[in-house]
């Protein structure tokens, strides 16, 4: 098979290769899938610039959904079928032509539903219902403020906040992105490099703190969000894109972790505050039951048209590397996808 090998770190245009390598053999509760299309994160974007600890050691294949049917079933899978349409979360593997998924963290979707839009569900939409439903526990008029809100996860956190009746608040960086976000359910739009968000939010509010906060950005951005925290409040963090400010090494670790300021224990039970931390890839490995609990409840929310999710960029596999760039300028709306064939 075919698959995308990142080989070194550094620009996308010099760190990958096309290579063949072998098709993966699925054991005990694993699946193969032959993929058809895939999905970039934020996360690969790290990986790629060797800023991801976790990330296997290069050369390795990046990836963490696949849309395709499944070709092949490790000898313990009971619930899915050769040759049914998945869309399913890897750990990594996912640049290529056959992938590998946990039975748990695969789910059948109709043959008509377009793969970009179920690239979508394995980790934006996943991840944005288990922060908002699960962790979250949204309650209606909830006031709550969503980071990149013209992201992937950001999209799938507006749409599941306003399914629950919150008003909802949104940080991004365009006029382009603030009509998008404001099309998608962002009752107050917030360019933050036209205001400070932690002014503006206050100001659109009577000065009403907020009882929400989804912050996939950290350093401080994520100590300015602790300051219009209401009591009561919640904080979900599910990234630290704001690690790619600085170059690699332990001055921009010591700048990125300082920058988020200094949490105790006993701040949060006087004023009732919580901040929750959120990494899929754990909750994938700890409790696949609500993983895949996240991942039939996104598919059956798109299947009844009450979520969209937005495909805002799709390419071939010989343009993996403009997909990064695009990704990694923070331009792209939604989700950026890759397909093997056209």
């Amino acid at each position: 098979m075919k698959a995308v090998f990142l080989t070194k770190y550094g620009n996308s245009s010099d760190v990958f290769e096309i290579r063949e390598t072998a098709i993966p053999e699925p054991k005990g509760t694993e699946v193969l899938v032959k993929v058809e299309t895939f999905g970039l994160n934020f996360a690969d974007v790290i990986a790629r610039r060797g800023m991801y600890g976790e990330a296997p050691a290069n050369p390795c294949i990046l990836g963490y959904e696949v849309v395709g049917h499944i070709e092949k079933l490790g000898p313990e899978v009971t619930t899915l079928k050769v040759g049914q349409k998945v869309v399913g979360l890897t750990r990594f593997g996912g640049y290529a032509e056959y992938a590998l998924t946990e039975e748990m963290a695969a789910v059948v979707i109709p043959e008509e539903m377009d793969n970009g839009v179920a690239t979508c569900l394995a980790t934006q939409y996943a991840t944005a219902y288990y922060s908002a439903y699960i962790l979250g526990n949204l309650q209606e008029n909830d006031h709550v403020l969503i980071h990149a809100a013209a992201g992937g996860v950001g999209i799938a956190l507006t749409q599941l906040a306003k399914l629950r009746g919150c008003v909802t608040y949104g940080t991004t960086s365009s006029a382009e992105k603030i009509a998008f976000i404001k099309k998608s359910g962002i009752d107050f739009p917030i360019n933050y490099k036209d205001h400070l968000f932690e002014e503006e939010v206050l100001k659109l509010n009577n000065s009403r703190k907020l009882d929400v906060i989804f912050d996939p950005i950290g350093g401080k951005n994520f100590k300015k969000s602790k300051s219009v925290l209401a009591n009561g409040g919640r904080i979900i963090t599910y990234g630290a894109s704001d690690q790619l400010k600085g170059k690699k090494g332990f001055l921009n670790n010591m700048r990125l972790l300082f920058g988020f300021g200094f949490l105790h224990p006993v701040f949060l039970i006087m004023s009732s505050k919580s901040v929750l931390g959120v990494n899929l890839l754990r909750i994938a490995e700890n409790r696949p039951d609500l993983l895949n609990k996240s991942m039939n409840a996104v598919v059956n929310l798109v299947k009844e048209k009450k979520l969209s999710p937005h495909v805002g960029a799709s390419y071939h596999i010989n343009d993996i590397a403009i997909a990064h760039d695009l990704l990694e300028s923070r331009k792209s709306i939604g989700k950026v996808v890759v397909n093997w064939s056209i």
